[in-house]
């Protein structure tokens, strides 16, 4: 049986790429991209504008049913599809910063949610074509990051629906036994902010009690 991957912005040089070695492979290719080009390497190629589908609902419908009529089977998605706009922090433009959402991070989320089903069904699977640079950047001032685990608040304990029983579960998961403190948060917070530890820059710290290093044995 041959199996169908989606590529999108098929027409990039990653996305020619990725639709030759999977043509090649026996793949049949469909490859979606918003420039209306030649895509020697795609079985099916459908002209496809990413932030339009994000932001336009009647093209979005319009573009779910030709998907619907196209592509009755799917078994990779790979969301390659990208823009990248240059800019200065102090020059970005609120429209560059929405057009980079849309097409980066909204319409593969889309995409993957109208593919579920039919992903589901073939046991298939998703590819997001990132980059180097969702951890590596310039900068000129110190920028870091907090990642909390599961923190002692009202929104957590309202996605448990208030059941306590619940959240003595997630207490007992955590090699420390219990789960963080807003005020665990906001002291790492004050830390970084002070020059004692000004030599902490592009650094992604956890404060989980342990919970991203557990290994769960069977018994």
């Amino acid at each position: 049986m041959q199996k169908t991957v989606i590529i999108t912005g098929v027409l990039g040089g990653i996305g020619r790429g990725l639709a030759k070695t999977f043509q090649e492979n026996q793949y049949r290719v469909v490859g979606l991209d918003v420039r209306n080009e030649t895509s020697e390497h795609s079985d099916l190629f459908i002209r496809f504008d990413l932030r339009k589908y994000c932001t336009d609902p009647t093209y979005k419908v319009n573009m779910e049913n030709r998907f619907r009529e196209s592509i009755p089977e799917i078994h990779v998605l790979i969301n390659n599809a990208a823009v990248q706009i240059l800019s200065k922090l102090s020059e970005i433009q609120l429209e560059d910063w929405n057009h980079t959402l849309d097409v980066n991070l909204t319409g593969p989320l889309l995409l993957s949610q109208f593919f579920q089903s039919q992903l589901k069904q073939s046991h298939g699977c998703i590819i997001n074509i990132a980059s180097i640079h969702q951890q590596l950047t310039k900068q000129r001032f110190r920028v870091n990051c907090i990642s909390p685990a599961a923190i002692d608040t009202s929104m957590l304990r309202e996605g448990f629906n208030n059941d306590e029983n619940k959240v003595q579960q997630l207490n007992e998961i955590h090699p420390i036994q219990r789960i963080g403190k807003p005020a665990e948060v906001s002291k790492l917070a004050l830390l970084l902010a002070e020059d004692e530890l000004g030599f902490i820059n592009g650094s992604n710290i956890q404060i989980d009690g342990g919970i991203s290093n557990v290994l769960k044995d069977l018994d």
